[in-house]
């Protein structure tokens, strides 16, 4: 019986490695936003979140993900957090590939919480050298014949322990047209209801992993206010979690 416990251990194991280091699967959704102006419909996302760039996942898992992204022939790729595990010279071999990530309208990201555990400034310096569109509480317009989408990014709640902006969604949002469609990246679901109060139409997030296992998935929804993984209606906005 001991042996059979400890062969189910190792299996289980291997298999949950296998589960974190493969390159993610492909998930296509799609989200009808009532507001969303007409030169917009069929615009394709590809969200990314929770990269976790590290020992573990280096330069050539990210190029693999970067290839796949890309084939998707994205307008936008929109980034919620968590790209990076280490300082930038412990993952100077690995963060390259991100730099290839291509989308007609450009790449759009946020930080998450382990941005600023790995040395928050100098990451977003490499990330706007790669050609990122930092969200740093902040938004931007798309245009596309005439019409407009906004992007607007907030910053993680980790932030003021590191003497950096706390998230402000408000800020983030100011100016932004009373009718304008409006896309946000926070890397925590859990300020969804906040978000939505705001105007936002769309919110992707990730932070949770998708809850990790059966059963710590509810631990999860506790700290995020039940938003764990996939789609949620939040009062008439969409939000997305990606694992």
């Amino acid at each position: 019986a001991v042996n059979a416990l400890a062969a189910l251990a190792l299996v289980l194991s291997g298999f949950g490695v296998w589960q974190a280091v493969k390159v993610p699967e492909v998930r296509r959704i799609e989200v009808a936003l009532p507001t969303l102006p007409a030169a917009f419909d069929g615009y394709r996302i590809v969200h990314l979140t929770d990269i976790h760039l590290s020992r573990l996942l280096q330069g050539p898992w990210a190029d693999a993900v970067v290839a796949r992204s890309n084939a998707l022939a994205p307008d936008a790729v929109m980034i919620s957090g968590d790209l990076v595990d280490g300082p930038v010279t412990a993952r100077a071999a690995d963060y390259p590939p991100l730099g290839k990530l291509a989308a007609r309208d450009g790449v759009y990201a946020v930080p998450g919480n382990h941005e600023y555990y790995s040395g928050y400034v100098e990451w977003m310096q490499v990330f706007e050298r790669l050609g990122m569109h930092m969200l740093i509480n902040r938004h931007e317009s798309i245009r596309r014949d005439g019409a407009s989408l906004v992007v607007a990014g907030v910053t993680d709640q980790q932030a003021s322990r590191y003497a950096q902006a706390s998230p402000d969604p408000a800020a983030a949002l100011a100016g932004v047209p009373a009718d304008a469609t409006v896309i946000l990246l926070d890397h925590r679901p859990g300020h969804a209801p906040r978000n939505r109060e705001l105007g936002v139409d769309l919110q992707l997030s990730g932070h949770t992993h998708g809850g990790h296992i059966v059963g710590f998935d509810r631990v999860v929804a506790r700290f995020n206010n039940g938003f764990v993984s996939g789609r949620y209606d939040v009062y008439g906005m969409a939000l997305y979690v990606g694992n």
